[in-house]
């Protein structure tokens, strides 16, 4: 079989990248699932952007307003605005929703078939397959975050993994508008979630690697909430790489999504800046075509438009991260005291899910806030880059 482009993984980010391609060049989308959306791996929680980017329509099964931010010592704070933040929605709806508006562009879809390994031969890249070779000009790895395609790039790891897990529960929650957040040592080097939808809660977190998996953590979790003797409906797990990969490109090869390491740091979200990022690798492609020229170095340019696009934003959010993975629990109770006033909560009721780094400068605009988050955060900081 002979395509123009192959991409390998049928998730939102390998389907919006075939969405873009498929009315020009014969793309076939390689999943090695029997069918899209499976396994879930996400909380299902997207903003309004990236229900747009998407361009698909899925069903909307709960809005959300805000957050209770929970603090090591149990102090909240409440961030309410009067527009709609995110949504929740079923993402095995979304994939199988993307995975037809790409057929619909015209791209055809292999399921249970699973990428072995591919070679570059003269103009053409020779792809095997558990179902026998297929043959392109162009590979998109989107095989997300243990990608075997970005594999192929030498000393090509993202800079870390953490590991989640949620479950589904027969509970509802208090405020159907609002999610609860914990930060600190109940979900050491992330934090965790209270998710309401209708008569459920989705409940979960992550952690860091080096701190085990995180199963022991949501008990505990659901013990603290008073949920551990609730019927659990569903439950998922799943990895996510963070800190970006080294390249994302190469001889007739491109990276997209959790394969390419575009994943928010502070949120381990990847459709927005997948979606986002999708726009460029296809202004790539369409050029390497017309010049008939798959070259590394003509692919190069996509690794400098993803990161024009949102790459600003993936770097200051690991520096985020770093600094609150470096922060105790006395001191995330600290920067609670400091920020738990009404001008600065204000100030978050702006915030944007998709741009969390744009919050550093108005915070830090406010003396006071300036005054007293300045020493943690430098503290934090020089512990992160230790």
């Amino acid at each position: 079989m002979t395509y123009d482009i192959v991409v390998i993984g049928g998730g939102p980010a390998g389907n919006k990248a075939a969405s873009l391609l498929a009315g020009e060049y014969d793309v076939l989308v390689v999943e090695e699932h029997s069918s899209p959306g499976a396994p879930v791996q996400c909380a299902g929680l997207i903003s309004d952007e990236v229900l747009k980017l998407s361009g698909v329509r899925p069903t909307i099964l709960g809005e959300l307003y805000g957050a209770n931010i929970v603090f090591p010592n149990g102090r909240t704070i409440s961030i309410r605005s009067k527009d709609r933040k995110a949504v929740l929605i079923d993402r095995e709806e979304l994939d199988t929703l993307m995975a037809r508006k790409a057929e619909d562009a015209g791209a055809v879809h292999s399921y249970s078939t699973r990428y072995l390994s591919h070679k570059i031969s003269g103009d053409s890249v020779r792809i095997e397959t558990n179902k026998g070779e297929i043959e392109t000009s162009v590979i998109i790895g989107a095989d997300g975050h243990r990608s075997a395609v970005a594999a192929t790039i030498g000393n090509n790891q993202p800079v870390e993994f953490v590991r989640g897990v949620q479950v589904d529960i027969a509970r509802r929650h208090e405020d159907n508008e609002m999610i609860t957040i914990r930060t600190g040592s109940a979900a050491p080097g992330f934090f965790s979630w209270e998710i309401p939808f209708s008569d459920m809660t989705r409940v979960g977190l992550c952690t860091s690697w080096e701190h085990g998996p995180p199963h022991e953590y949501l008990k505990t979790l659901l013990r603290r909430i008073g949920a551990d003797d609730a019927d659990v409906v569903k439950k998922y797990s799943g990895i996510i790489p963070l800190g970006g990969r080294r390249r994302t490109c190469a001889e007739r090869l491109l990276l997209i999504g959790d394969a390419a390491g575009q994943v928010k740091p502070v949120s381990g979200g990847g459709l927005q800046p997948a979606f986002t990022s999708s726009y460029a690798l296809a202004k790539t492609v369409r050029e390497a075509f017309d010049e008939n020229d798959m070259s590394e170095k003509a692919l190069s340019v996509y690794e400098k438009r993803w990161k024009r696009a949102v790459g600003k934003e993936l770097k200051r959010g690991y520096r985020l991260r770093r600094m609150y993975t470096s922060m105790s629990d006395g001191e995330l109770n600290r920067a609670a005291e400091t920020i738990d006033r009404e001008n600065i909560k204000d100030t978050l009721n702006d915030g944007n899910i998709d741009h969390p780094s744009d919050l550093l400068f108005p915070l830090m605009r406010d003396p006071v806030t300036a005054l007293r988050l300045a020493p943690l955060m430098l503290r934090a900081g020089i512990r992160g880059i230790r």
